[in-house]
C-alpha cells in the first residue's frame, strides 16, 4: 500500500526536515520579528499579546540589561543608563555623533576601534551590542513560540544604508547569536509582504519608507515574481524621532522650558511630542499635559493645522529623494502603478496626503506600516531556510553609490557604478606605473566624483610579489565583488605568476550623517567641473610617464646616441613639460608631450635599432623567420 506524506499546506513537503526561520525587521523605535507558519507569514507576540518590542535597553549595575516595554517604562526615570533609537548611532563615528545625538540624552565616550561607547550604569556599551541586546530578544521570543532552535533569520535594513550600517548590523545579529541568511532592505521585505511578487501587480511600484529613524524609497519593477531596484534615494538621519523633535520644540517654547532642562525633563518631553503626534494621526486636536521635574505639570493643547504647520518641511524633504529616485530610474511619476507605505511614521495623515499627491495616486495601506516589513521579511527567510524550494522568488536590490579603486593622479576609477543590481562582480585589468615595480598599493573608494579625495575611502591594501617588469608590462586584475548583502570583497591578482591579495572591505565606523545624499548631490553640480579635472589629472599622468621613461632611457644611452644639438632639443622639451605638467590647462600638457615625442623621435628610432642589432648579434637573419 502506498502512503502519502500529509504536510500543512504552503509547508515542506517533509516536514521533519523544516527548518525554523524568521524575519526581524531592526527598528528604530520598534523592532518585531516574524514566521511562516502554516503557510501564513504573521509577527509573533511576547506571552502578553503585543507584537511590537521597543527598541529600547536599560543597563544596570548589578543585573542583566533589560529589553522592550519595561526598559521604556524606565526611560524617563533613568535616561542616562537607557538606550533608545540605537538604531541612528549604527555604522557612525564619534564625530558622527554629535549630528545625531546632540538631542540624546546619553554619554559618549571614544572607543578603540572608531566606534562610539556610551557610558552606562552597566559600563561603556557599543550601538553593536545595545543592537545585538534587542536582537536577543527577538531570538527568544521566536524560539519560545515556534518550540525550536532558529536556522537561520532575515534581518532588514533601510535601502540606503551604507557599508559600515550593513555591517554593524551583521556583527550585532552575530553577537546575538543569529545565523544571518540575508540583510534584506526594508522597501523590497514591504512589497514581498504585499504579494507584489505573484504577478498580479507587475509595473512599477514605489516603496515609500518613513520609520522612526530613517527614510529610505525604492522604486521597483515587478515582472512575473522578478523584483529589480531600478534605483533607490533615501536619509539615514531622517524620520518620526525627527518629528517628535520638531514637536517637543514647540512645547519648550510654550511651557517656556530652558534649553540645558535635566536628562529626565528632556525625555518626558520626547514621550510627550510622541504621544502628541499619535494623537493627532487619529484625533483633530492633541491634549499635551508634561510633568517638569520640581517645576510642577504644563498643559496645553496642539491642533492638526498647527501640528501640519511645524512639520511639513521634514515631510517636503522626503520628496527630494522621491524626486531623486525618479530621475535615476528614468521615469515620470506618472509612470508609477502602486505605492506601498511603510513604517509607522506614514500614519501622519499630512505624510499620505503628500505623498499621494506627489505621485498621483492613493498610496496602499492595508497592511500595519509597522509590521509590513517583518512578514516580508519571515516570507524571503521561508526561501532562503530551503522550506519553499519551487516557490523561490527573485529579488534583484541594487548599491547605492559606484564604488571604485584609485589611479594615478589621485583619480577614481569606478569599476562597479551606482544602482547596479546585486549580487555583482566586476573585474578590470591595471598595469603598473614604473619599470621593475614588484609592489602596488591599492585604495578602494566610494562615491561618484572623479577625485578620490572627493570620495570616501573604504580599505587599502597592498600586493606584493609582481615580477619585475618594464612599465605597463605587468597585468594585474582587480575584482570587485558585492554579495546579496551588500558587503564588498576585492581580491588583486598579477596574470603571470598568479599572486593574490584580498580583503573583505569592514569599514571603519567614521561616517557623516547624510554622506551618500551629499556625495550624490555633488556629483551633479560638480558634473562638467569633474571632467575638466580628469582630463588635466590623466594629462598629468601621462606627461609623468612620458618623463618617467625618457629619463631612464637617457641614462642608459643618452650620451651615445646622441650628440649635443639633439640632446639639447630633446632636455628643452622635456624641460618645458616639466613646466606645463604643474599648470592647469590640460591641452598645453598635450601639446608639450607630442613635442616631446617628436623631439625624440629619432632617439627612439635609433634606441630600436640598437636593440634590434644587439639581438641579432651571431645569427642569422633566417633564424629569425616565422616558422
Amino acid at each position: 500500500m502506498a502512503l502519502l506524506q500529509i504536510s500543512e499546506p504552503g509547508e515542506s513537503s517533509a516536514p521533519h526536515q523544516h527548518r525554523l526561520a524568521a524575519g526581524i525587521d531592526l527598528g528604530t523605535t520598534n523592532s518585531l520579528v516574524a514566521s511562516v507558519r502554516s503557510g501564513v507569514a504573521d509577527t509573533l507576540p511576547d506571552q502578553e499579546g503585543r507584537h511590537l518590542l521597543p527598541s529600547v535597553v536599560r543597563y544596570r549595575a548589578d543585573s542583566a540589561p533589560v529589553v522592550g516595554y519595561q526598559a521604556l517604562d524606565a526611560a524617563t526615570e533613568d535616561p542616562l543608563n537607557t538606550i533608545a533609537s540605537v538604531k541612528r548611532l549604527m555604522g557612525r563615528g564619534v564625530e558622527d555623533i554629535r549630528t545625531v545625538g546632540e538631542h540624546m540624552p546619553h554619554e559618549f565616550v571614544p572607543g578603540s576601534s572608531g566606534m562610539p561607547l556610551l557610558h552606562t550604569a552597566g559600563g561603556d556599551v557599543s550601538p553593536v551590542e545595545v543592537s545585538a541586546e534587542i536582537l536577543r530578544a527577538l531570538k527568544t521570543r521566536a524560539e519560545d513560540t515556534l518550540g525550536g532552535e532558529l536556522s537561520g533569520v532575515v534581518v532588514t535594513v533601510p535601502a540606503y544604508f551604507d557599508d559600515a550600517q550593513r555591517q554593524a548590523t551583521k556583527d550585532a545579529a552575530r553577537l546575538a547569536g543569529l545565523n544571518v541568511l540575508r540583510l534584506l532592505n526594508e522597501p523590497t521585505a514591504a512589497a514581498v509582504a504585499y504579494g507584489l511578487d505573484q504577478g498580479s501587480s507587475d509595473g512599477i511600484t514605489v516603496i515609500y519608507d518613513l520609520g522612526g529613524g530613517t527614510f529610505d524609497v525604492s522604486i521597483l519593477r515587478l515582472n512575473k515574481g522578478v523584483f529589480e531596484v531600478m534605483a533607490t534615494a533615501g536619509d539615514t538621519a531622517l524620520g518620526g524621532d525627527d518629528i517628535d523633535r520638531l514637536v517637543a520644540d514647540w512645547i519648550m517654547q510654550q511651557a517656556g522650558m530652558a534649553a540645558d532642562a535635566s536628562h529626565v525633563d528632556m525625555r518626558r518631553l520626547m514621550l510627550a511630542a510622541r504621544t502628541a503626534k499619535e494623537t493627532l494621526s487619529a484625533q483633530a486636536t492633541a491634549t499635551v499635559t508634561l510633568d517638569l521635574d520640581g517645576a510642577g505639570d504644563w498643559s496645553g493643547e496642539l491642533t492638526r493645522e498647527q501640528f501640519d504647520e511645524l512639520i511639513t518641511p521634514l515631510v517636503e524633504k522626503t520628496l527630494g529623494p522621491c524626486r531623486r529616485a525618479l530621475r535615476d530610474a528614468g521615469i515620470r511619476a506618472a509612470d508609477v502603478q502602486s505605492v506601498v507605505m511603510v513604517g509607522g511614521s506614514t500614519r501622519v495623515p499630512l505624510v499620505r496626503e503628500r505623498v499621494a499627491g506627489f505621485f498621483k495616486t492613493e498610496p496602499m495601506v492595508d497592511i500595519d506600516p509597522d509590521r509590513v516589513v517583518a512578514v516580508g521579511a519571515a516570507i524571503q527567510a521561508d526561501i532562503l531556510a530551503g522550506n519553499k524550494p519551487d516557490n523561490e522568488m527573485l529579488l534583484l536590490d541594487v548599491i547605492p553609490l559606484s564604488l571604485g579603486i584609485e589611479t594615478m593622479g589621485g583619480l577614481s576609477e569606478k569599476i562597479i557604478q551606482r544602482n547596479t543590481t546585486i549580487p555583482a562582480a566586476r573585474a578590470q585589468e591595471f598595469t603598473t606605473f614604473k619599470d621593475g615595480q614588484t609592489a602596488m598599493s591599492l585604495h578602494v573608494v566610494q562615491g561618484e566624483r572623479e577625485l578620490v579625495d572627493d570620495c570616501r575611502s573604504l580599505a587599502r591594501f597592498e600586493l606584493r610579489g609582481i615580477p619585475p617588469m618594464v612599465a605597463g608590462a605587468a597585468r594585474i586584475k582587480v575584482t570587485f565583488q558585492v554579495d546579496a548583502d551588500g558587503l564588498l570583497s576585492v581580491t588583486a591578482e598579477e596574470q603571470t605568476q598568479g599572486v593574490t591579495s584580498a580583503i573583505d572591505v569592514k569599514p571603519s565606523y567614521g561616517l557623516s550623517d547624510n554622506e551618500i545624499e551629499t556625495m550624490l548631490r555633488d556629483s551633479m553640480d560638480a558634473a562638467a567641473e569633474d571632467r575638466d579635472v580628469r582630463r588635466l589629472r590623466e594629462e598629468q599622468v601621462e606627461a609623468d610617464r612620458v618623463l618617467e621613461a625618457l629619463h631612464s632611457a637617457l641614462a642608459a644611452d643618452g650620451d651615445e646616441l646622441l650628440d649635443a644639438a639633439e640632446r639639447a632639443s630633446i632636455d628643452a622639451a622635456a624641460q618645458a613639460l616639466e613646466t606645463v605638467r604643474h599648470g592647469d590647462d590640460y591641452r598645453e600638457i598635450k601639446r608639450a608631450i607630442a613635442a616631446v615625442e617628436q623631439a625624440s623621435s629619432g632617439y627612439v628610432e635609433r634606441r630600436m635599432n640598437t636593440s634590434i642589432r644587439s639581438a641579432m648579434a651571431g645569427h642569422k637573419v633566417d633564424e629569425f623567420k616565422a616558422p
